[in-house]
């Protein structure tokens, strides 16, 4: 019985050799790859490096010759000789906890909702999310006129006359629910493209066992959304303590003004204020970033230790 050999044809078709890359390929993988790798260094990286650095220098912005080593103390002075600083800290914690005990339970449910295709479902999610839309500073201006003391729509409602950005004791308040009314948006539309992508199987296994809607939502759907739940809990975190945007234009521009001391606002007085204190908006800063990575680490541990569980 004769073999028949193979023909180099039919051995290259079988083991196609690997194509070699071409001086355009090159090129291209350089352009999309390199370039945001760059921008990614210059724009994210250095600052936050150089930021780490200058928290420990004492400068004024004005030459690099001015610089000087101090230490530890700029964070000295922060925690115990800063008054502004622990009223920010606290307006922090609460504009995190407000985020994360009404706006976004608030989303959720307006998600869950959107979800059972309820009429005019469509003008529902345009109308919720149209503020995230807008960028926040003008979100605030938007507010600034509802909040107006004199011409607003807020007190031509209710018939009073309330001072409600200059009240230290409301104007916190008054800039958060300008803040929920956008964040609820965006929690919305984040629950609603992963309700989107869960296994119907699941919904009518829970149904066969007799769950009701709001139990099959609670214990089945929303543990199977648990990248989405980590997503907005980062989102959440991150919002609230880098919320600059809305607050600078409701509180005139100020980051100690009485109630709403917040410690974006105050790294930014220190940096490009009127007297320029580097050093001293840095730490502020580095203080600021810790805080976050805490906060997002602490999670993640522990999401990731029951997963392992």
């Amino acid at each position: 019985m004769s073999s028949v050999r193979p023909s180099r044809w039919s051995s290259s078709r079988a083991h196609p050799r690997p194509r070699r890359l071409g001086p355009g390929d090159r090129l291209f993988l350089t352009v999309v790859v390199g370039i945001p790798l760059l921008a990614l260094l210059v724009f994210v990286w250095l600052p936050a490096l150089a930021s780490i650095g200058l928290s420990f220098t004492g400068w004024d912005g004005l030459t690099l010759s001015d610089i000087r080593w101090v230490g530890l103390d700029n964070y000295h002075q922060i925690l115990t000789n800063y008054p502004p600083f622990w009223p920010a800290v606290r307006h922090n914690v609460v504009w995190l906890l407000f985020t994360a005990l009404l706006p976004t339970p608030f989303g959720v449910f307006l998600a869950y909702q959107l979800d059972r295709r309820i009429r005019f479902s469509r003008v529902y999610q345009t109308a919720i999310f149209t503020p995230m839309v807008l960028s926040l500073a003008v979100v605030g201006f938007i507010w600034e006129i509802i909040y107006n003391p004199d011409t607003g729509l807020l007190d031509g409602a209710l018939g009073h006359h309330i001072d409600w950005l200059g009240d230290p004791h409301l104007n916190l308040w008054a800039v958060l629910v300008a803040s929920g009314w956008r964040h609820t948006g965006y929690i919305m539309i984040l629950y609603l493209a992963g309700l989107k992508g869960v296994d119907p199987a699941l919904k009518e296994a829970a149904a066969l066992d007799g769950a009701n809607g709001r139990q099959t939502f609670m214990r089945v759907v929303l543990p199977a959304l648990k990248p989405v739940n980590i997503i907005v809990l980062v989102v959440t975190v991150m919002e609230s303590l880098r919320a600059f945007d809305i607050v600078y234009v409701l509180g005139g521009g100020t980051g100690s003004k009485p109630g709403m001391e917040l410690l974006s606002l105050l790294i930014t007085d220190n940096i490009i204020g009127e007297s320029s204190h580097i050093g001293y908006g840095s730490a502020l800063a580095v203080i600021l970033l810790l805080v976050s990575l805490a906060a997002i680490g602490a999670f993640l541990v522990q999401t990731f230790r029951k997963e392992d569980q």
